[in-house]
């Protein structure tokens, strides 16, 4: 195997941001925060959403939207984005008009 063409793979702690659960397990993404676990120090990873939050594992029916992803989305596309079928039928009346 060649050197220095894969990443460097080693534990983290995984933390659930929504719930406060955390757990150790294996990742390439070892720089950022750290901390230490029972004298040994990791690097922290947080996320939105894991099983420990996820309505579908967890038995909660509740939807948090934590990003606003539906006004991102507005905002980037401006409302909505048309199929290609409906972006030709308005540039060919705006076109005739």
């Amino acid at each position: 195997m060649k050197k220095d063409t894969h990443p460097t793979y080693g534990a983290v702690i995984f933390r659930d941001v929504s719930c406060g659960e955390q757990w150790i397990g294996a990742s390439t993404k070892l720089d950022g925060p750290r901390e230490t676990i029972d004298g040994v120090e990791y690097p922290v990873v947080a996320l939105e959403i894991s099983s420990f939050s996820h309505p579908f594992y967890s038995g909660r029916k509740t939807f948090v939207d934590s990003a606003g992803r539906v006004e991102k989305f507005n905002k980037r596309f401006g409302g909505g984005v048309k199929s290609k079928k409906a972006q030709k039928k308005a540039a060919a009346e705006s076109g005739q008009a």
